[in-house]
């Protein structure tokens, strides 16, 4: 009896083991290669979306989801109208990726951690309610709190995409870094306040009230202010990792990165106010970089701030119930 109960344990181990090194041979690269795409499409779809706003262009579509009654409006195609046209196209694709991973999720569901598929269901939650706000933001007219929601639930999808991704690559972090993952939360909620602010201000012309009548200037002043605290919060844990050198070791690039996204997003806020809002390229590249801000701030959250562990060291204690 106690022969055959160690036999099945071992049995049991080895299946264990074969389905852990299948999944990592086969099903994890693909959902890797799939999150990465579906990250890229995100920022696209954040950056052309503040393009359509910038350039006026949220209504050159009048219908809702085709454009003139017809998918591809060439009869009445100029740059306004090819900006909503394509920004609704890359939402119609990021809709459709992030479909496919559920599905797969569910179809794959015996072999995959049970996490997977629960997250991107939410990831599909998400995206439907996305595409409602971008119906009614036509519906609505380019009502100021439809096109705000729409903005923060497209930011949420990005930070989403972006935890399952790092969860993915660091499925084996024991014992995360609590207080570094909180430290770095501070100037990522602190953006998406900012991003907030930022989009009530476009779209409710505040700014432009502002610079020509200097009235209601309360929601400009505001975001200008922001500026400060997450400037101080990156310096704080820019200052942290270096005073911990391991962190700084491991995570310099992204760091950098950081740094190089608050100074640029600083330059480029004074351009635009300095142009009066009149360059387009300076708004884009301040939404752009406030995208790419909120991805890196998400990645350092959820990676592993030091180097990951190999395959076979993973597999060590595995291996050892197997033999044992």
């Amino acid at each position: 009896m106690v022969f055959e109960s160690k036999l099945l344990c071992k049995i049991i181990g080895f299946i264990h083991l074969i389905n852990n090194q299948l999944y990592k041979s086969k099903y994890l690269p693909i959902f890797k290669k799939l999150g990465s795409h579906c990250v890229f499409a995100l920022i696209a779809l954040i950056v052309i979306g503040g393009a359509t706003r910038v350039m006026e262009a949220g209504l050159a579509c009048p219908d809702w989801p085709l454009c003139y009654g017809s998918f591809l409006p060439f009869s009445h195609m100029n740059l306004r109208v090819f900006l909503e046209w394509f920004h609704r196209l890359d939402a119609f694709l990021v809709g459709v990726l992030i479909l496919f991973k559920f599905a797969l999720s569910i179809i794959w569901k015996k072999e995959i951690p049970n996490w997977l598929p629960k997250t991107y269901s939410l990831l599909l939650f998400l995206v439907i309610v996305q595409g409602s706000f971008g119906a009614l933001t036509v519906i609505n007219l380019l009502d100021s709190n439809t096109v705000t929601g729409h903005l923060l639930i497209a930011f949420l999808l990005l930070i989403t995409t972006i935890s399952i991704n790092q969860n993915l690559e660091n499925e084996e972090i024991e014992e995360p870094l609590f207080w570094w993952r909180l430290l770095l939360f501070v100037p990522l909620l602190l953006t998406l306040i900012q991003s907030f602010i930022g989009v009530r201000l476009s779209s409710t012309w505040s700014a432009h009230i502002c610079l020509s009548l200097n009235e209601k200037c309360l929601i400009l002043n505001t975001h200008k202010l922001f500026a400060f605290p997450i400037t101080f919060s990156i310096l704080l844990i820019i200052a942290t990792a270096i005073y911990k050198r391991s962190l700084l070791t491991e995570n310099w690039k992204y760091l950098s990165a950081l740094i190089f996204l608050l100074f640029s997003q600083i330059v480029l806020g004074v351009l635009s106010l300095k142009t009066n809002l009149n360059e387009p390229i300076f708004i884009i590249g301040h939404q752009l970089n406030a995208s790419l801000f909120i991805a890196i701030l998400t990645t350092l959250i959820f990676r592993n701030p030091f180097t990951k562990k190999g395959l076979n060291h993973s597999l060590n204690p595995q291996m050892l119930g197997i033999n044992s």
